[in-house]
């Protein structure tokens, strides 16, 4: 961890509903710049949609988000600028399968930071390098394996120069024996001192990489600590039974 002044993502209060349905109900943390934090908790607990309130994927219905100083869930703000600094990898990878692998790096930095095509092209050939991909630059998503799009898409927001990398179940789309190769472009980032909220059910990448982690259920965040005090030493009883039944 870099730093412990500086905050990068600030969440107080934060709370979402579809409809009746109250998804999260008062989710509060702070995420220091250089952290890498895992979220961790049953399915349906509200994980995935506290990562995407957090780049307005999904709008909040109460609290604040402020991130980089910016107030994320205030309607005024530009959201398209802010998520420029936010990078989000997806479970399903979110590839446009008509574009090869180039073309799929360098859209957003041509269209949305007016990068010229060859610098954007230059940069593009750096990250598919930093992913172990820079063969496949010609390549179609078709023709990749499920962990190659993946290392893609991480190569694809990383040509945006984030200051915070979100992902979503990065590996639950993959079969297992391609797991290793994306845990290791993001144990690779982690150690580059990238501000990283993963929501995973890889427990033993967690334990590894995370410098915090993070459980959530129901809603509320149960329990947050390092990988040891959660993972290993869970107070509370809905994290001891979880832990029992995944360890």
């Amino acid at each position: 961890m870099e730093s412990t002044t500086n905050v990068k993502v600030h969440v107080s209060h934060l709370k979402k509903n579809f409809g009746h349905l109250e998804v999260i109900k008062d989710i509060s943390t702070d995420i220091y710049e250089g952290e890498v934090v895992v979220i961790l908790g049953p399915s349906g607990s509200g994980k995935s949609t506290f990562l995407r309130c957090l780049n307005r994927l999904e709008d909040s219905t109460g609290g604040e988000i402020i991130i980089d100083g910016h107030m994320i869930n205030d309607k005024k703000a530009d959201i398209n600028k802010i998520r420029e600094n936010i990078g989000m990898v997806f479970q399903h990878f979110n590839l446009f399968n008509n574009l090869n692998v180039i073309d799929n790096l360098t859209l957003a930095p041509v269209q949305l930071k007016k990068l010229n095509k060859e610098d954007a092209k230059k940069e593009a050939l750096l990250m598919l390098k930093k992913v172990g991909l820079e063969e496949k630059a010609y390549a179609y998503p078709a023709q990749l394996s499920g962990g190659q799009k993946q290392r893609v898409a991480i190569a694809r927001s990383l040509c945006m120069h984030p200051d915070v990398m979100l992902f979503d179940e990065p590996t639950s789309a993959l079969d297992p024996e391609m797991v290793g190769e994306v845990l290791q472009v993001m144990k690779d980032l982690a150690a580059e001192g990238m501000t990283m909220i993963i929501v995973s059910h890889e427990i033993g990448f967690a334990r590894e990489v995370a410098d915090r982690v993070i459980f959530i259920d129901n809603g509320y965040i149960i329990e947050e600590g390092t990988p040891q005090e959660v993972i290993l030493n869970p107070k509370e009883p809905r994290a001891i039974d979880f832990f029992n039944k995944v360890l």
